[in-house]
């Protein structure tokens, strides 16, 4: 049995012992259909193009604290694929109240650790959901095995997942010599190789130490952070969960204001966040008790490269959001500001280290570490971008496209952005007790778009016309 396993790395076991009743460790998507589905042509797609994986027949087991991958001997696909119906009125609330007691649901851990949920009925189509845990995957990757089922996708190549390139925390303080006890003299060729590549560079050993400096120090930053306002974003988990999402953003409209600020789109749409959290805060909590921070994966992967592999690859940021500031065009601008000095930082490399170093450590100190770090932010935001042109899977159109990665530790609120075939997506998944009306949040969102649009073009003394968003 022990040659038919596969270790889990470090970095996916860190994800996998961050399950909880409260919070599963799922991402979520969603993907809205312009027309029905045939089960059978849906069954036979996942077949073909996802069970080819060897990932989604494999189930998690556990010895002696390390998480190991291994075929399910029980293996049927009727375990992770079911059809089902729309409840009464078929809208768009419907779809949402489903999404959230599904993400409320935690997976069948007896089984490989992934489902798809065909729903009928959905307004004028139909619905697909997809519930995959973390440490299968990252958001991204998630992103990429949805749209390799379409017609036009392509599953991820690699089997295995490629370690963090020369850097990381972990091999900067524990690399060589982890190494050498974990795989023995056969790294000998390896070491002397890079000793020779030393001594033919001998500069390279100070930008390494500069590099692991910088390192050591964002973590040592990241512990000594204060604690965020408590705010109801910091509520007691209930362990059920609500979803929303707003009609999409046209994408060249989102463009032409950061264009117009001297932005990217991800200033704009961080600061429409921004805005948005502002204004639901504000009446749930009554007054604005201060900035909070948002935890914003940050993708390791090599730029404008397809994803190659599943597992986890990115590093979390911590970035602080300005609630205190009611002018939309000055949030934009401390938000722009916020964003360009954590670009080029070492906390990403930082945080994907530590999730390491948790990995190989026993779970109850990965889970005081995790709390610790979860109370220096309030919510998690991500930012994945889709495919650029309309895709469809088994004979329906991809209408909009939606994800949500989980909340580790005591978080509860996840925001997402997604873009798609020339719009934005965003949506909200939250712990019950923490947002009460999400649809509220990002009606928000819209509208923050909106007052920031209005407000730049107008302060240029250009007349532009406000786009009907909603």
């Amino acid at each position: 049995m022990g040659d038919a396993r596969e270790q889990m790395t470090a970095v996916d076991t860190a994800w996998w012992h961050m399950e909880s009743e409260d919070n599963p460790m799922m991402i979520t998507g969603v993907l809205v259909l312009d027309r029905q589905v045939d089960i059978q042509a849906f069954r036979e797609l996942l077949e073909q193009r996802l069970l080819r994986y060897s990932r989604f027949s494999q189930r998690v087991t556990e010895d002696d604290g390390r998480a190991f991958w291994e075929e399910d001997p029980h293996f049927s696909l009727d375990n992770h694929l079911h059809h089902i119906a729309l409840a009464e009125p078929c809208d768009q609330q419907a779809l949402q109240d489903l999404v959230g007691d599904l993400a409320s649901t935690p997976l069948d851990v007896r089984h490989p650790l992934w489902q798809f949920h065909l729903v009928d009925h959905y307004e004028d189509g139909a619905a697909i959901v997809a519930r995959l845990h973390h440490c299968i995957a990252d958001g991204l990757a998630l992103v990429q095995v949805l749209m390799s089922l379409a017609s036009e996708g392509r599953l991820p190549e690699a089997e295995h997942v490629d370690q963090l390139p020369a850097g990381g925390l972990v091999r900067f303080l524990t690399g060589s010599m982890r190494r050498i006890a974990q795989q023995g003299v056969h790294l000998g060729h390896e070491l002397f190789e890079e000793g020779m590549e030393l001594a033919r560079h001998p500069e390279h050993v100070t930008h390494w130490f500069e590099e692991g400096r910088a390192i050591v120090g964002e973590v040592a930053h990241l512990g000594l952070m204060p604690r965020d306002p408590s705010t109801h974003l910091h509520a007691e988990l209930s362990g059920r969960k609500r979803v929303a999402w707003a009609d999409p953003l046209p994408l060249a409209r989102v463009k032409e204001l950061a264009h117009q600020m001297e932005g990217t789109v991800n200033d704009v749409l961080v600061a429409a966040v921004t805005g948005a959290l502002r204004r639901y805060l504000s009446e749930a909590d009554r007054y604005i008790k201060g900035n909070i921070h948002v935890t914003i994966p940050f993708n390791l992967r090599p730029k404008d490269q397809p994803v190659k592999s599943l597992g986890n690859h990115f590093g979390l940021v911590l970035v602080e959001l300005p609630l205190d500031e009611p002018d939309a065009i000055k949030r934009f601008k401390k938000v722009k500001k916020a964003l360009s000095e954590i670009k080029n930082s070492q906390q990403p490399r930082a945080t994907f280290g530590l999730l390491e170093l948790f990995g190989y450590g026993p779970a109850a100190l990965e889970k005081f570490a995790l709390n610790t770090l979860s109370d220096k932010s309030s919510l998690v935001l991500t930012n994945v971008p889709g495919p650029r042109s309309p895709l469809s899977i088994a004979g329906a159109r991809i209408l909009q496209p939606l994800v949500w990665v989980p909340q580790s530790g005591h978080l509860g609120v996840g925001l997402s952005i997604l873009s798609y075939a020339g719009t934005v997506q965003f949506g909200l998944i939250s712990d019950d007790n923490m947002v009460h009306a999400p649809n509220r949040v990002v009606r928000y969102f819209v509208e923050s778009f909106q007052e920031l649009y209005e407000q730049s073009f107008g302060n240029m003394g250009q007349s532009h016309a406000t786009p009907n968003l909603k």
